[in-house]
């Protein structure tokens, strides 16, 4: 990837504040195979790009997935895990979170799944068995981000709406054989965007999804009752971000749009909110992943390419059924 920027560096200098307060237009120009940080800055727009990011392309030799590689980091640090393939035949999986001590000791990674004009599905899996121990329904939405804490679960809802569960009603409901409606607690919260959204110890973050440039996502303090009070941002996203994965020291993004594209994975070091100034590392995953999310030390993918709606598709690049995993340090050690 190779950038020519149209604006000289004297201007360059002035920074984003003084762009933003003349009013001016910054147009950066892209060339090569990726495309997720090209931007046009206005005074109302995204933050413009003004460096070089390079997603590693290497291929791998031999992918656990179906092919082609990726790339050489993605396949050495990933592996399968369970298989979604029993829901892709009606839904296409979107969001994925954790549920801890969910019953007792046990726990659950949770995945989101929807189907056009129909309510979604919220799918519990063990990850110690990899087996699906419940499903319930939710009212209509694309599900692209799912996270539990303080005794609520939050979901999208609108494009920038996040619902809230009481984790009680929703572990009676996944118990209860079937897939039983869960209806949400109040009105959905109204927030920048929630595109996806995770959570990391008594904070949630929620964006914005953005196929033409670089958008930003907030930081929401969780109080008890479920009420989420806007705390921090915004921070700078990758373009086409789809799900996010946070730890006390990193953001990992997961990128895409496009059955016959390529993934993206960003791995970031947190302390700033320009990811022009931010340490990071960018590489290849498979086509069409989605949401991530954390558990016991890895790292958790989804994908929904192995979808009814993409599978049979011959552009679709990558089909993949199964969610992926990773010790979280092998991403984490990159920058």
């Amino acid at each position: 990837m190779r950038f020519a920027v149209t604006r000289n560096r004297a201007a360059l200098a002035l920074g984003l504040a003084g762009l933003l307060a003349a009013g001016t237009t910054t147009v950066v120009a892209v060339t090569g195979p990726e495309s997720s940080q090209a931007a046009t800055q206005s005074a109302a727009g995204t933050v413009s790009a003004t460096r070089k990011i390079t997603c590693n392309d290497t291929p791998g030799s031999n992918p656990f997935y179906d092919k082609p590689s990726a790339s050489k980091i993605y396949d050495g640090a990933f592996s399968n895990s369970a298989s979604l393939k029993p829901y892709l035949d009606k839904y296409i999986p979107q969001g994925i979170g954790t549920w801890w001590n969910w019953s007792g000791s046990k726990n659950l990674l949770l995945v989101g799944m929807y189907h056009k004009g129909q309510n979604s599905i919220i799918v519990g899996i063990d990850p110690a068995t990899n087996k699906a121990v419940g499903s319930v329904q939710i009212a209509e939405s694309h599900a692209g981000g799912i996270t539990t804490a303080h005794g609520w679960a939050f979901v999208q809802g609108s494009t920038s709406g996040i619902r809230k569960y009481k984790l009680s009603t929703l572990a009676a409901a996944m118990k209860k054989g079937g897939v039983p409606y869960v209806k949400a607690t109040g009105s959905e919260r109204k927030v920048y965007g929630a595109s996806f959204l995770t959570s990391y110890g008594d904070s949630l973050w929620a964006g914005k999804f953005n196929d033409k440039g670089r958008d930003k996502m907030y930081e929401y303090k969780i109080k008890p009752d479920g009420t989420l009070v806007t705390t921090r941002g915004p921070w700078e996203i990758p373009m086409k971000t789809q799900g996010l994965l946070v730890t006390k020291t990193h953001y990992i993004y997961s990128t895409s749009l496009g059955r016959d594209k390529l993934s993206n994975l960003y791995v970031v070091r947190r302390g700033t909110a320009d990811l022009d100034k931010a340490k990071l590392k960018c590489f290849r995953a498979p086509s069409m992943s989605e949401g991530l999310t954390e558990f016991g030390g890895r790292a958790y993918l989804v994908f929904e390419s192995g979808s009814y709606a993409y599978r049979n598709d011959p552009k679709t690049k990558n089909v993949i059924y199964n969610l992926h995993k990773a010790p979280l340090s092998s991403l984490t050690k990159l920058v």
